[in-house]
């Protein structure tokens, strides 16, 4: 708990109570007071075991009153006096600041609850028992998104993030290491993958755009049982590092739309490299030259349309089927056959990959 948070409160509340007030701790040290001056100071006739919740004790002039229900109260109020205004005043204050104490707490653990589920930190018949005292929601959807700050600045992507979502009951924003940043956010059950998209596209623009913080977003599958959290956070993951792989260009990485990108990372690099050869037992990937590639880059993005491709490359229809021809007698494959076009395109996908130095055996 968090002494400055009692002293605010304690600060907000002595004009309307004309009375010196404050908060001591289990050790009898004022760590609350509307006299400054008095912050440290041991009260030495008080004892954690003279104290009880809802019943007032006074001691050398003061009014004392333990905060929370526990058997040996974290915290006492007290206020100068012993007369029944002393006695009103001190459970007024003991009852507002028992509330904001829980309130505090359950925030807090709540949020390094939700971090140790996300990490796989807590075993799985745990989690319910703590959600249960927590009055933590399980079966609720939510989704992980993963928040990579790629260029350092002087602002708190942190603090942008939370004013973002203030939802603290449902929405939480977990600091991984200096770089990233866990959104755990609860969604309408049946919400459309694009508006997750939509969100985590406001969370990029409003940091690049108000802070002129950069980052990348991974997006990870929504579950509706809290236990799962820990998958949707891994696949967040797994979606910025396939995209640094082969979406350099985005910003936003859905685990849902990674296709055949997902099943790439996940082959051993041996199985990648053998695969290369097979396909290419006529000749290697990297004799082909830079304009080849770029021809056959577009061709893929026209749908293997030679009309198309040789209309957007403003060549001429005979010189892309004569490349084409070029690259069938180097490949042994012809791109204008379905078959040929997806296995060229998986190969170029795993030569992508295998560059990019995966640590993977």
């Amino acid at each position: 708990m968090s002494n400055r948070l009692f002293q605010t409160v304690i600060h907000q509340m002595r004009q309307s109570i004309d009375r010196t007030i404050g908060v001591v701790d289990e050790s009898s040290v004022i760590i609350a007071c509307s006299e400054l001056g008095k912050i440290g100071e041991v009260i030495e006739d008080l004892s954690a075991e003279s104290l009880n919740p809802s019943s007032a004790v006074v001691v050398n002039g003061y009014t004392y009153e333990a905060i929370g229900t526990h058997p040996k109260p974290e915290y006492a109020v007290f206020v100068s006096g012993s007369d029944e205004d002393a006695i009103r005043y001190t459970g007024l204050l003991a009852v507002s600041l028992s509330c904001i104490k829980q309130y505090y707490d359950e925030k807090y653990d709540r949020s390094n609850f939700i971090k140790n589920v996300i990490l796989d930190n807590i075993l799985p018949g745990d989690i319910y028992l703590k959600s249960r005292e927590l009055h933590f929601s399980a079966d609720v959807s939510r989704v992980c998104m993963l928040i990579k700050i790629t260029n350092k600045t002087d602002v708190s992507a942190f603090d942008v993030i939370q004013q973002l979502f203030p939802d603290k009951s449902k929405d939480f924003i977990i600091n991984i290491n200096e770089t990233d940043i866990a959104l755990v956010k609860e969604i309408r059950s049946g919400i459309d993958e694009r508006d997750l998209d939509k969100l985590a596209g406001s969370i990029v623009d409003t940091l690049s755009s108000e802070f002129y913080t950069h980052c990348v977003i991974g997006i990870g599958t929504i579950v509706d049982n809290i236990k799962d959290l820990a998958r949707s956070f891994k696949e967040a993951q797994v979606a910025l590092e396939v995209g640094k792989v082969f979406d350099t260009e985005k910003t936003i990485v859905s685990y849902n739309n990674l296709g055949i990108a997902r099943l790439i990372y996940q082959l051993p690099t041996t199985l990648c490299e053998m695969f290369l050869r097979e396909v290419f037992k006529r000749g290697s990937i990297e004799s082909l030259d830079q304009e080849t590639l770029f021809t056959i880059q577009k061709f893929f993005e026209n749908n293997l349309n030679v009309s198309e491709t040789s209309r957007k490359l403003f060549v001429h229809r005979n010189t892309l089927v004569y490349r084409l021809e070029k690259i069938k007698k180097i490949t042994g494959l012809d791109l204008r056959e379905f078959e040929d076009a997806i296995v060229f395109k998986v190969a170029l996908m795993v030569k992508k990959y295998l560059s990019s130095n995966p640590m993977k055996f």
